[in-house]
């Protein structure tokens, strides 16, 4: 504006800053994508359509300022107009003929995946209590994750109804949501946390037709005389094991730190396997220990993470929903992070570089089905490397014997050889 030279913008009309040199716009228009997913949501599709903006379809439009040459704005209408006769530039051909071979790779990929998994079930309702997000990249994101496969593989919304209260770190208000979700009818109300199981032991025996399923828990649930409560729980000393002898590979400086929120549920089996795998792989490391004190709280766990690399570490790892703190600020010193509950790659894969991750399809499965069959409670379930329930993942970019060695640790689990698993 200063020097009088005009200028063409993109994405919105930028013309009120200087109508004078602002002579055209690309103006993006999202209302009728917007208006569509609405529709579809409301009409029981969740996703799975991709949009694009285009002059075509009008999701693109081109403004033109009124003081600019004739024959400019006939030019550029004239592109306008073979542009959206699809007329189009080699680079943008290229570019679909890309996305053609993605969407053919993804079919393929989903295609494989349904013939994978498929689940013949009658129609059932089912809800989920979770103290944190469903994308936290952990705890909650690994039960409904599963929760979202098992309902595709069944057949959709219309077989498999799934209603989800998310961020229940207050447990009077998760007390509620469980009492609620029973009194709407639900068929199954899984309550996922190991700090609701109080709430449950009071409310389960109200509501005799229910099924619920608690975890993390074991047999004292079943002793306490709950006939319609199922219990599950993660075997997460393995993946932990698994998780210390690949840091004792890594660590460079001998110092690894552990970023816990309580010292409770799954977190206590997964840093007694790491500590032990650490001393397996490198028995001059040291590995310092933390607790926030909390599940949520990723300030304390940034602060945390500081706190060990100031310390020497250059690996850190750590559970729960708290940990997306810690990662950033692995990511930010340069230090690798080694994760468990649910692959945490997506937030740096540089960083986040291997990961213990929960799947909890089958057990879902059989819940689902012995309800159906008229058990409604009374079983308890353990996911392990053995049974698929615990799955260990390595970034492509880690030193072959670094990962060979977490891999034959995977199998020593498996075979029973490491006595901190069979122990424990």
């Amino acid at each position: 504006q200063e020097e009088g030279v005009p200028w063409m913008g993109t994405q919105s009309d930028q013309s009120p800053l200087a109508p004078e040199i602002v002579v055209s716009t690309q103006l993006y228009d999202w209302d009728a994508i917007l208006t569509d997913i609405i529709k579809k949501h409301q009409a029981g599709e969740m996703g799975g359509t991709a949009y694009s903006l285009t002059l075509a379809n009008g999701g693109l439009k081109m403004l033109y300022n009124d003081n600019l040459p004739a024959e400019a704005v006939a030019a550029a209408q004239a592109a306008e107009a073979t542009a959206a006769g699809g007329v189009m530039m080699e680079d943008e051909a290229m570019a679909e003929d890309e996305a053609a071979a993605e969407d053919e790779a993804m079919a393929e990929d989903e295609a494989m995946e349904e013939e994978a998994m498929s689940v013949d079930i009658e129609p059932v309702r089912v809800a989920v209590i979770m103290p944190s997000s469903t994308t936290d990249l952990a705890w909650s994101q690994s039960m409904y994750s599963s929760l979202e496969r098992v309902q595709e593989a069944a057949g959709g919304p219309d077989v498999f109804e799934l209603a989800f209260s998310e961020g229940m770190f207050n447990v009077t208000d998760a007390a509620a949501a469980i009492r609620d979700y029973a009194a709407d009818g639900y068929d199954i109300v899984i309550v996922h946390g190991t700090q609701f199981g109080t709430s449950l032991a009071e409310i389960a025996p109200d509501f005799p037709d229910t099924t619920f399923a608690h975890g993390i828990a074991t047999d004292p649930t079943l002793d306490a005389g709950l006939e319609n409560v199922f219990v599950y729980d993660a075997h997460s000393v393995e993946g932990g094991y698994v998780n210390g002898v690949l840091a004792g590979a890594l660590t460079q400086s001998g110092v690894i730190g552990f970023v816990g929120p309580v010292e409770a549920g799954d977190v206590t089996g997964y840093i007694t396997g790491f500590q032990a795998g650490v001393a397996d792989a490198n028995p001059d490391a040291v590995v310092n220990i933390s607790y926030t004190g909390s599940f949520g709280d990723t300030a304390l766990a940034a602060e945390a993470a500081n706190v060990h690399i100031e310390a020497g570490a250059d690996v850190l790892s750590g559970s729960a929903q708290q940990v997306v703190g810690a990662i950033g600020v692995a990511k930010e010193k340069g230090v690798l992070w080694i994760g468990t509950q649910s692959d945490q790659s997506p937030l740096d894969p540089a960083t986040a570089i291997a990961a213990q991750v929960y799947d909890w399809d089958q057990v879902l499965i059989d819940i689902i089905t012995k309800h159906q069959a008229g058990q409604l409670g009374g079983d308890a379930y353990l996911l392990t490397l053995e049974n698929g329930g615990l799955s260990m993942t390595f970034s492509d970019s880690l030193p072959a014997e670094a990962v060979a060695a977490a891999e034959a640790a995977v199998e020593a689990v498996k075979a029973g050889d490491v006595p901190v698993v069979t122990e424990n």
